[in-house]
């Protein structure tokens, strides 16, 4: 059963997939491999189909509808083929027949063509012989116009040489109307002598070059003719006008009038105002700059009220004059800063002038002017790197200048320190010189000057300023100490040494409260640090120099302490005194707050020299009797420097001679049990005294001379004093404090610094401040070294 089943459908199969042939057909079977494949891929789908149909054996009941439909479809398909075939062969049959058509239309072309060409041939033969009938016609032709228009041939030299003589009397319109006459008969000679040029008309070229170069002339002209003739100037533009709307012939160029005479008109006014002859010489600029300030404007307002009715509409003469003034004087000054380097004062006025005044409404920006003149949106006059190089050379100028100046100042007050006579003083007595005044006046006002410029230039300057003003200061500050060296030294002669450094200070003081001048508006003061930094230090380097001097006078008086003859009387200190008191006596004369400064640092000058002396080691206490009277001493003395020092003006809470009375304390103390305990209190009340001075002043209280106290260290001798009183502070800063620390309490062979007189200024070069000035009570001694 299932044989017969497969059976079936794969003859239904083979049915649906091989269809008939149509009758006649010759086409083999199959006829390429493609064809075979297609077939058993087909033949394979339609099992697979089948299979599935007639799975189930009830199926194979509606085998025969199945083979029915197949069979119509079948019949269906090979109908439609039928169909389609038999179309293509219509269509092709008829494309055949067309074809021939086709074929046969071509043929009696073709021999048409033939014919044609033998006619032709035979037609080029005969107009040979014609060829010399045709020329004798052309020749009668040209005879004939010739014969005609000799009258008026025999006139041209003659209006030639009239249009010429028009020309030279600047008849301008009457020339170009002769010129275009000649050149009017020149066409109608050219069509009938078929384009022969006859000599006659040569000269029309030549004569109408002449025209155009009157024309260019009188608008090159156009300011002065506007004024003087007027009708000269409107009969140019006119010869130009016409002549731009003529059309040429005659395979003539064109001649562009209007646009020769829109070119006259810009290079003429250029070469009025910025020819190369009326560029400026160096240092004559600004007055260059001014009389184009009034130039300029003038020549628009012409251009308004004469020119323009003079020209058409579409010229728009004032923006044209405004265009052509703008680009030539670019051109100019972009030619005169390619030149030779400009001097300060002509690159200011060219800076401000460019940036300020050529677009305000004293110039371009004139309302009266209307906005045709308006040149903001062209090219600037200056570009950013010709701003920056005006810039730059004028800093460069003026810094030169400024230095000069200053250096000036500065000779002229050293001068005045080698006169006999005092410093001169204000009205209130203060130590007074214009110096700072001048400095400053000079400096502020080169600021004050460029802020009428830009922001940049007075940022510039201003930068400048600070730069020279700190040069001033260092040089003012080497003066100084060459005036010291020369005095200390006895090689120049200074009879107020002294005042002259308290005017000194004076000058700080003014040049300190006066700096904000130089700070422009909108400007943080912070930029002045560095000139204030500078000043601080002018300030204690000139106080330095006085103090020393102070030193070197009091230094002999000092030599007597500590003695019998000072336990005992007070002369020795009496005499210190009355040398202070004269030292200070001028101090008044310098401004506060530089005056309680220098007498804080006077005294604690006098008081570390005062200790230094008596940390000799040369007096020795034999007994509780000596100790008492040391004590005494130092409370009497004590006493007397602090009543010398507020008579001189030093207020009293900046006082040092406290220390002095703790010292006392030390050398009173009758239990020596207690010294430690009080010498810890010394050091918590005087952070700055180190146990050098404990250790001194426990050598005063030993009992036998070599003997140490009970306070002192093992092996710590009493202290010697080498270091020199000086504007820095002892303790205060990291580098003093780090040194001390290492001296502490154990011995430092340092190098003995020499006396005084030879070491003030050498050693003050070694030993610069590093930090403010310390408290009055900043008295630490040295690293300690032997006593004998």
């Amino acid at each position: 059963m299932s044989g017969q089943v497969w059976s079936a459908m794969d003859s239904a199969a083979k049915d649906e997939m091989q269809p008939t042939l149509p009758p006649g057909s010759s086409c083999p079977w199959p006829e390429w491999p493609e064809q075979e494949r297609a077939e058993q891929l087909a033949r394979g789908a339609a099992l697979k189909w089948a299979s599935g149909i007639f799975y189930r054996p009830e199926q194979l009941a509606r085998l025969s509808q199945y083979r029915s439909r197949e069979m119509q479809r079948t019949y269906s398909l090979e109908a439609r083929l039928k169909s389609v075939v038999q179309s293509y062969l219509e269509g092709v049959q008829t494309g055949v027949w067309q074809l021939a058509r086709a074929l046969e239309a071509v043929q009696g072309t073709r021999e048409a063509l033939s014919q044609a060409q033998e006619l032709l041939q035979n037609l080029a033969q005969a107009s040979k012989t014609l060829q010399p009938l045709r020329e004798r016609v052309a020749q009668h032709k040209q005879l004939q116009a010739l014969s005609q228009l000799l009258p008026r041939l025999q006139a041209v030299p003659a209006a030639v040489a009239h249009t010429q003589s028009l020309i030279d009397a600047q008849r301008l319109l009457e020339a170009y109307v002769s010129l275009r006459e000649l050149e009017q008969l020149q066409e109608e000679t050219w069509g009938p002598l078929g384009g022969l040029e006859l000599p006659v008309f040569q000269g029309l070229g030549l004569l109408a070059e002449a025209l155009g170069q009157a024309v260019e002339a009188a608008a090159g002209a156009a300011g002065q003719l506007a004024r003087e003739d007027p009708a000269l100037l409107v009969a140019a533009v006119r010869v130009a006008e016409v002549e731009a709307r003529r059309t040429t012939s005659l395979g003539q160029a064109p001649r562009d009038w209007r646009q020769r005479c829109l070119q006259a008109l810009q290079t003429g006014l250029e070469r009025v105002h910025f020819g190369k002859t009326v560029l400026p010489e160096p240092g004559c600029l600004a007055g260059w700059l001014e009389a184009l300030q009034v130039a300029l404007p003038a020549e628009l307002a012409i251009a308004e009220a004469l020119v323009a009715p003079c020209c058409p509409p579409h010229y728009n003469i004032v923006q044209l004059w405004a265009h052509t003034l703008h680009s030539g004087l670019r051109r100019s000054l972009q030619q005169l800063l390619t030149g030779p380097e400009l001097g300060a004062a002509d690159a200011f006025a060219l800076l401000h002038w460019a940036l300020h005044i050529y677009l305000g409404e004293e110039m371009m920006g004139n309302a009266e002017l209307g906005p045709e003149a308006d040149v903001s949106q062209l090219e600037p006059l200056l570009t950013l790197e010709n701003i920056e190089q005006l810039e730059t050379t004028f800093v460069a100028k003026v810094q030169a200048s400024v230095a000069q100046w200053l250096q000036k100042a500065l000779d002229g007050e050293v001068a005045e320190w080698g006169r006999e006579q005092e410093p001169n003083t204000d009205s209130s007595g203060f130590y007074h010189s214009p110096m700072p005044a001048i400095v400053l006046q000079i400096l502020a006002e080169n600021i004050r000057v460029t802020s009428v410029v830009s922001e940049s230039l007075q940022q510039r300057v201003h930068s400048m300023a600070l730069s020279e003003l700190g040069t001033f200061l260092r040089s003012f500050s080497d003066a100084l100490i060459h005036f010291s060296r020369d005095h200390l030294r006895g090689e120049g002669l200074a009879p107020h040494y002294v005042p002259y450094l308290l005017a000194s200070l004076n000058h700080q003081s003014a040049l300190s409260s006066s700096l904000s001048v130089l700070l422009p508006d909108g400007v943080a003061s912070g930029i002045l640090a560095p000139v204030e930094a500078a000043l601080d230090e002018l300030q204690r380097r000139i106080s330095r120099l006085v103090l020393e001097e102070l030193q070197v006078e009091l230094q002999p008086l000092f030599a007597g302490l500590p003695s019998r003859r000072w336990l005992s009387s007070s002369e020795l200190l009496d005499r210190v005194c009355e040398q202070t008191s004269r030292f200070c006596q001028d101090f008044w004369r310098v401004r506060k707050p530089a005056a309680q400064l220098l007498l804080a640092e006077a005294e604690r000058t006098v008081v570390l020299q005062y200790l230094h002396a008596l940390m000799q080691g040369r007096l020795v206490c034999r007994g509780a009797d000596e100790r008492t009277q040391a004590a005494q001493r130092l409370l009497h003395d004590a006493a007397q420097l602090k009543e010398l020092f507020l008579g001189l003006g030093l207020e009293e809470s900046v006082h040092c001679t406290p220390v002095l009375l703790a010292l006392r304390e030390l050398l009173n103390l009758r239990d020596p049990t207690l010294l430690g305990l009080e010498v810890a209190g010394l050091r918590q009340q005087f952070p700055d005294v180190r146990c050098g001075v404990c250790v001194g002043v426990g050598a005063w209280r030993k009992s036998q001379r070599g003997k140490a106290g009970p306070d002192a260290p093992r092996g710590a001798p009493a202290v010697r004093i080498t270091s020199p009183p000086s504007w820095t502070c002892v303790g205060t800063c990291p580098e003093s404090s780090a040194r001390l620390r290492s001296a502490r309490c154990r011995r430092v062979r340092r190098p003995r610094p020499p006396p005084a007189v030879e070491y003030s200024l050498a050693w003050c070069r070694r030993q610069r401040p590093r930090c403010p000035p310390a408290s009055p009570l900043a008295l630490a001694p040295e690293a300690p070294q032997a006593a004998e």
